[in-house]
């Protein structure tokens, strides 16, 4: 019906209820201001209700903008958005650099308050966290084996590490052998590790995330030097006999060798002891030149960010991440960039070189390694029965 033929039929309308009105007012004696009233407001209500209907079916119509599209929901909802994003904890300083950042680009452009809930803590542990309930937007975790274990719980879309540049890297770094003061007892390489006088502190692979890195290092600096796996079987195994003892994280084996001072070297990531560094910690460490490429996925958990209404929002962030702007940051905490730029090349150039850098990838992924590796009855057991 067409707004001129609604507009009639509201007019008629109103026309006969007035009618009506006059006729009722004829037939009963008004003997009694109380009836008088009565039937004026009967009136009145008739009328303010007619008006209204009339108003609304004038005006009905899909929110459309200046251009006569449909509105954005940024646009269309300018209330305040909470995310939450739960990461492991040496990102903090990191995050706290960014955040702010985004949080202005993202007023800026869409007129909307952001802020970030923000948890931190082991790797491991926030995967589990994340799985028992806590309700994450983004995760961005020290190893894709822990963001498989997300998805794998029903909470993260299959596919997750194409939704991101480099399969969802947003951070990485490389294992440091951090040493007593003055290095007395010369560890430069990783086959150091395995001399008969040498005590090495590291964490437990089958529960630390940050160990099954260590192992990896030290299998890849057999691997991509020309051993073989039989050899390289043969030195990780030499090296784990002198491990005294297998914390269940990176940090209890961190606080048993800088609190407790036992050991002669630690395996950690670079980035850690930078950061630890820049807080006037003293730390002794080498780089060995044949390394293991430490990648730190990012994703979106996509039944709580369709759950509270914020896909738009964390989509947004992650994408950020990926900027000049906020990958100069996570360099500056020691985080080697994931993709080289003007601003991150000044950074990374003061980090010592790699010649030899091996990834997950070259081991057929973390499904692959953790099978072969980690999983029951697999290496790291049959090692642990030679202990």
């Amino acid at each position: 019906m067409s707004g001129k033929n609604n507009m009639g039929f509201w007019h008629d309308l109103l026309k006969q209820s007035g009618e009506i009105f006059l006729k009722i007012t004829h037939k009963f004696r008004l003997n009694s201001i109380k009836s008088f009233v009565s039937l004026f407001l009967v009136g009145v209500s008739l009328s303010v209700a007619i008006a209204a209907c009339s108003n609304g079916a004038s005006n009905s119509s899909s929110s459309t903008d200046a251009g006569g599209s449909t509105a954005s929901p940024v646009s269309a909802n300018k209330q305040d958005v909470k995310v939450t994003l739960v990461s492991f904890a040496v990102t903090k300083a990191a995050h706290d650099a960014i955040i702010p950042k985004f949080v202005e680009q993202w007023k800026k452009e869409h007129n909307q308050n952001v802020s970030f809930e923000q948890s931190y803590g082991g790797s491991g542990s926030q995967t589990r966290a994340v799985i028992d309930g806590l309700e994450a937007d983004i995760v961005h975790l020290a190893l894709a084996l822990d963001t498989q274990k997300i998805e794998k719980a029903g909470l993260i879309e299959q596919g997750w590490e194409k939704e991101f540049p480099n399969n969802g890297i947003v951070s990485k770094s490389v294992a440091a052998l951090v040493t007593r003061p003055g290095n007395p007892k010369g560890i430069k390489t990783w086959a150091d590790l395995a001399k008969n006088d040498v005590k090495l502190i590291t964490a437990d692979p089958k529960t630390s995330g940050i160990a099954r890195w260590n192992f990896l290092a030290l299998w890849n600096s057999v691997i991509k030097t020309g051993g073989t796996d039989e050899k390289a079987l043969d030195f990780v195994t030499k090296v784990y006999k002198n491990v005294p003892i297998l914390t269940k994280d990176a940090r209890e084996a961190t606080d048993i060798f800088a609190k407790r001072s036992q050991g002669d070297a630690l395996i950690n990531y670079e980035n850690e002891i930078i950061l630890a560094q820049q807080k006037g910690e003293k730390a002794d460490y080498v780089i060995p030149d044949v390394n293991i490429s430490i990648d730190n996925p990012i994703a979106i958990v996509d039944k709580n960010v369709d759950k509270h209404g914020v896909r738009e929002v964390a989509e947004a962030f992650v994408k950020y991440l990926y900027t000049p702007e906020a990958q100069q940051e996570f360099a500056k905490v020691g985080f080697r960039p994931v993709e080289e730029t003007p601003q991150t090349k000044q950074l990374a150039d003061k980090y010592p070189k790699v010649k030899n850098l091996g990834t997950v990838g070259d081991y057929g992924g973390w499904d692959a390694v953790q099978n072969k590796f980690f999983a029951d009855g697999a290496v790291f057991d049959q090692i642990q029965a030679k202990r």
